[in-house]
């Protein structure tokens, strides 16, 4: 089965320092570099590198970072066919920050924000995995859930960041993937990163009968949960040398969909997108970062 991930692509500039400046300070001594990113392209790299045959679909300028992430793709082996150049946008840039292994990221989304449902002209077949998240125009996203559904395929929805959406929208889809603040936003319940596993639940159930046949929560340090109309499955999290977080939760995504791709049930994939994760996050960056399946096997062998 093939991945197809409709989403963003940014340019990543990464700066590195031992903390990150208050309001109005300058600090010196960090150091930068330009990584290939974006929710949608670092889904789509996580699932090629894990082994399922993956395409990209999504909007970028006509710009020197946009000749870099069409190379980056290319050499990851990701169909781009679908990703189109707008004039008179920028292609996404995103400005991180990393300190002690935490980031804060700013977004100028340029042309993500210019994507339209005219541009996605793949046809959804029965034996694919699409995947969508809300980085791109609300409009666009949900055309091609819809489509994807009608088609047969399975859906995944990256509830990230969180937008509000039409309840219809969560209809088209089979998993529903967010963490605990973007499960509390659409929620609308008070949940936090020390939020009892109970109350995470409930929350996950609430909008699983909204619409989504299965949701799943990731929660960092605590690991992720899974709940179908069976019940809740938790997963623990794996034990990792935190470098850079950033793409964490990319990585999961792409882990997920490709072990679907592959036959996998939604829990068998979340404890391989969960290990998966551990592993993008002792290296910098965030579509760089996603390992091989012989890093995942590795890592779950010592589980």
């Amino acid at each position: 089965m093939r991945v197809v991930v409709c989403g963003s692509l940014n340019m990543d500039v990464v700066v590195q320092s031992a903390r990150r400046p208050a309001a109005g300070e300058t600090l010196l001594g960090g150091k930068v570099s330009f990584l290939p990113g974006g929710k949608g392209l670092n889904q789509a790299i996580a699932a090629v590198r894990l082994g399922a045959a993956t395409a990209m679909v999504g909007a970028v300028g006509k710009d020197a970072f946009a000749d870099g992430l069409r190379s980056f793709l290319a050499d990851n082996d990701v169909d781009s066919s679908g990703v189109r150049e707008i004039d008179g946008h920028a292609t996404g840039v995103a400005l991180i920050q990393v300190a002690g292994g935490d980031n804060a990221i700013t977004v100028a989304s340029g042309a993500n924000l210019h994507l339209t449902t005219e541009m996605v002209r793949q046809a959804p077949h029965r034996d694919e995995v699409w995947v969508a998240q809300f980085e791109t125009p609300l409009a666009a996203t949900e055309a091609v859930l819809q489509r994807a559904h009608a088609a047969g395929a399975r859906t995944i929805l990256n509830l990230a960041p969180f937008v509000r959406h039409p309840s219809r929208l969560l209809k088209s889809v089979d998993i529903a993937v967010l963490n605990e603040i973007e499960l509390s936003q659409a929620t609308k319940t008070e949940l936090t990163s020390s939020s009892p596993l109970e109350s995470i639940v409930a929350a996950c159930e609430a909008l699983r009968l909204k619409g989504a046949c299965t949701v799943v929560a990731t929660l960092g340090k605590r690991g992720a949960v899974v709940v179908t109309a069976e019940g809740a499955t938790r997963i623990p999290a794996l034990r990792a040398k935190v470098v850079d977080t950033t793409g964490a939760g990319d990585c999961f995504v792409g882990a997920l969909a490709a072990r679907l791709a592959a036959g996998a049930t939604p829990v068998e994939a979340a404890r391989y997108a969960n290990a998966a994760a551990a592993c993008s996050v002792e290296r910098l960056g965030a579509a760089p970062s996603m390992p091989t399946s012989r890093e995942v096997a590795a890592r779950l062998a010592r589980a």
